[in-house]
């Protein structure tokens, strides 16, 4: 128990440079963007100079970069900067944006699970033969096709064509909030009607965001099951006669470590992803958020939202090095 309070500490001393480090490199990328932010959100060329002015003092952008930078990580920490387009503050923002966003990415870790596993699973027993090829194919083309082209297929065939779904605004929250996550606090509540509009908004765009993962997900299983299955251990359990399904278990058991390492590399990808499938499907989320701040030269929003992924990310790798200890007893902190 001590060496894992003392892992924990050293883990949680990491995230500091780490996301200081990551929104530093995006601070200064747009610190030397030849444009003028000031004039943009005064206006634009309409903008007269004593606006102009006013918005450089209110945001310090006359002073040195490393004053800017602590300005704007201070003021952020304190949920003291307001955003220049909405004239709120920005973390009232993103924290109505963040349930949307969160909500799609679980959906979406959901289908990578769901396709991903069990076809990685069968293609490892049936390695070399046409299931195994067509895995290996899907796979593939998952990881080569682009998000946003994909949406829109996938819009064609089930909006316009079957018009099974529906992309026009985003469904309220239930009346008893526990999370702020919608779609958890009704599960949570037994309020399944909310939970179904929730589902049924967000289902298309978590598959066309996860298919990509599960071709991922689906190749690493395969060739880590195989792997297990090679290994010394199997041989000899199939000496002593034991059962196939047996064999499979243990087999599966010592594979998931690294699948586990994959897995938790996809749900902080995933983040990164959200930004097209919200602008593709018109889901009022932090991707669309910050794909509007860019657009508008709005870098406080900007740092504030590389600021959650970054936390978001690192919290994840921490969540999956402690499942290396649940899953394989050898792992010790």
């Amino acid at each position: 128990m001590a060496n894992l309070k003392k892992f924990l500490v050293r883990r949680l001393l990491t995230f500091i440079p780490t996301i200081i480090g990551v929104t530093l490199i995006v601070f200064l990328i747009a610190y030397v963007i030849p444009a003028d932010p000031a004039r943009a959100w005064a206006g634009g060329e309409k903008a007269t100079p004593q606006a102009i002015e006013k918005i450089r003092q209110q945001y310090h952008m006359n002073d040195p970069w490393y004053s800017q930078y602590w300005f704007l990580i201070s003021g952020l920490a304190e949920n003291k900067i307001v955003d220049p387009r909405t004239s709120n503050y920005v973390f009232d923002d993103v924290s109505k944006r963040f349930p949307v966003t969160f909500e799609l990415t679980l959906v979406a870790f959901f289908f990578i699970l769901i396709i991903g596993l069990p076809l990685g699973i069968l293609a490892a027993l049936k390695r070399n033969t046409w299931v195994d090829t067509v895995v290996r194919i899907f796979a593939l083309t998952g990881v080569s096709m682009p998000i946003f082209w994909l949406g829109y297929l996938l819009m064609y065939i089930f909006f316009v064509k079957w018009r099974v779904i529906t992309l026009a605004g985003f469904p309220a929250p239930p009346a008893h909030t526990i999370t702020h996550v919608p779609m958890i606090d009704a599960l949570i509540t037994g309020d399944f009607k909310t939970f179904s509009q929730h589902i049924s908004r967000l289902w298309l765009p978590g598959l066309t965001l996860g298919f990509t993962g599960s071709g991922v997900l689906a190749r690493f299983v395969r060739n880590s099951f195989l792997e297990a299955l090679s290994s010394d251990y199997v041989a000899f359990l199939k000496a002593k006669g034991v059962s196939k399904l047996r064999i499979y278990r243990h087999a599966l058991k010592n594979a998931l470590v690294p699948i586990v390492t994959v897995l938790g590399l996809q749900f902080g990808g995933l983040l990164g992803g959200t930004p097209i499938t919200e602008r593709v499907f018109g889901l009022p989320g932090m991707g669309s958020y910050v794909l509007d701040a860019i657009s508008n030269l709005d870098f406080p929003a900007v740092v504030a939202i590389t600021f959650i992924f970054a936390l978001i990310f690192v919290t994840t790798n921490l969540i999956v090095d402690l499942l290396y200890a649940v899953i394989d007893p050898r792992v010790r902190y």
